[in-house]
């Protein structure tokens, strides 16, 4: 099997209890929770993933729903929506907004 070398958001999950695990930030919180759970009649399993508090969505593997976990986690630190400045932008008398 090769080794893998970089780092993987699923590296940040903990197991505990059996079957959950919770997505620890660099300061030891919590911010996501994945749980295990069997659909389809208990014949596949799926993993939930949730972000504080959320469901953001349903993967297929534990990798991917620490993905988006991650993801979510990520996106919570950076701007949301259109920049609020007009970032030079002309008006029709030719001047800045």
């Amino acid at each position: 099997m090769k080794e893998q070398r970089d780092w993987h958001p699923i590296l940040a999950a903990h197991e505990g209890p059996t079957g959950t695990w919770q997505m620890i930030d660099a300061q030891g919180r919590s911010y996501g929770t994945i749980e295990i759970r069997r659909v389809m009649n208990d014949t596949e399993v799926r993993y939930r993933a949730s972000f504080r508090g959320e469901v953001i969505g349903w993967s297929t593997t534990l990798r991917l729903a620490c993905e988006r976990t991650h993801r979510e986690f990520l996106r919570a630190h950076g701007p949301s929506g259109g920049p609020i400045a007009s970032w030079g932008r002309q008006d029709r008398g030719g001047s800045l907004e």
